[in-house]
């Protein structure tokens, strides 16, 4: 997608990937930041496990709060934003999550993590949504190519967060909670100092909106296969630290690996299997090959190898990352609103996946075997596809779109 902006003779110039303002570049330092958060705790999560005498789906609730508030907050993302602007939402976020990150990281119970995952996942809300509507607001370099420079921030993010996590986790496992709360507070600085202040929006947002925009079949029909596919997302994350029998160093490293095919696929490949086979078809495919990346895991689980899991999980970000940008770039082109209500109304769906998978993979591998977590998560992943595939009618004008 190419994109004009005004260059010092009045006359239109092209806007490159990495010809961007400050603001942007502002924007998505931040969220590399706050996608560390992410990946920060999951080296910490069997030390956590055992030092606080916690079960597996005890534990689990660090992703079902935070997750679970995360959705439920993103319907009012667009009502915040719209009266105190960009900027303060932004800003309104990122104080939240150091606060309660620092606040996990002082706790002394399993409850009192989970209570206070849920306060970070209020930030979350507001800084993701915002961030992600400011970027592609923002950008010289058109609405595709804003996206993937956004993928690409939560790609390094994630991935360079494990490896800081298992660096800190060795140490303790609260270190990574007060990394988290220090690096949003170095991203409040560049925020405060880089974002110029952004005008309010002329309309004020309502709760009714992301609601109102679920009602397009196509942003709906997208929203349920993220759902789904959010649930097997969250399965990887927030069970796969205990069948890969790794140290918090190991299980840093893993995750990295992850985290680096998650990032360089949503930058390099998702774009190219758009342009070729279009966004539904791309997404069925990667969707089909990460249920099947789930179930080598539950081989691997079976067969006690590790070395499989490991091998599972490090492969199933090509996977994720090139599904990220795919979805992420057809929800703003799937209902002819604002692009921070289409997110906010897709995200509040996506995350229920998310809030429900982690403690329920924790439940089926206490209530039956330590493999079937990784079949639910393979098939609720094939669920979605069979959902894309029968709504596939109201998905054409995104097709369409990439055509052209």
């Amino acid at each position: 997608m190419k994109s004009y902006s005004a260059g010092s003779d009045g006359l239109p110039r092209r806007g490159g990937f990495f010809d961007q303002p400050k603001a942007v570049w502002a924007v998505a330092f931040a969220c590399v930041i706050s996608f560390m958060g992410l990946g920060l705790v999951d080296p910490i999560l069997p030390a956590i496990a055992e030092k606080l005498h916690a079960s597996k789906s005890q534990v689990s609730l660090l992703f079902t709060s935070y997750n679970l508030v995360t959705g439920i907050a993103m319907l009012i993302t667009g009502v915040v934003s719209s009266r105190i602007g960009v900027k303060w939402t932004l800003l309104s976020g990122i104080l939240l999550i150091v606060l309660f990150s620092a606040l996990g990281g002082a706790a002394g119970s399993i409850e009192g993590i989970v209570g206070y995952r849920g306060g970070w996942g209020l930030g979350n809300a507001l800084f993701i949504a915002t961030a992600l509507s400011a970027i592609v607001g923002l950008s010289t370099s058109g609405t595709a190519r804003a996206i993937i420079l956004y993928e690409a921030a939560l790609g390094l993010g994630i991935s360079v967060g494990p490896l800081l996590g298992g660096e800190l986790g060795s140490i303790s496992w609260r270190g990574p909670f007060f990394g988290v709360s220090v690096l949003m507070a170095i991203a409040f600085i560049s925020i405060v100092f880089l974002l110029p202040k952004t005008p309010k929006p002329k309309n004020r947002s309502s709760l009714a909106d992301p609601f109102k925009a679920l009602g397009y079949p196509a942003l709906m029909t997208l929203a349920i296969t993220a759902l789904l596919y959010n649930y097997g997302f969250f399965t990887l994350l927030a069970y796969s630290p205990y069948v890969m029998e790794l140290n918090e160093h190991g299980l840093g490293y893993v995750f990295f690996g992850w985290g680096m095919m998650l990032a360089i696929t949503s930058v390099f490949v998702a774009p190219r299997l758009q342009r070729r086979f279009g966004s539904v078809r791309s997404i069925c495919a990667m969707l089909i090959l990460f249920a099947v990346d789930l179930l080598v895991m539950a081989a691997g689980t079976i067969q006690h190898s590790p070395k499989t899991v490991i091998i599972a999980v490090i492969a199933a970000g090509i996977f994720l990352g090139i599904n990220n940008t795919l979805i992420t770039t057809a929800v703003m082109q799937a209902a002819p609103v604002e692009r921070s209500v289409a997110s906010a109304a897709y995200s509040f769906v996506r995350f229920v996946g998310g809030a429900i998978s982690p403690w329920l993979a924790g439940k089926l591998s206490e209530w039956y075997r330590a493999e079937s977590p990784f079949y639910m998560g393979a098939f609720m992943v094939l669920i979605g596809v069979v959902v894309l595939i029968a709504r596939r009618r109201h998905l054409s004008g995104i097709d369409a779109a990439d055509a052209h």
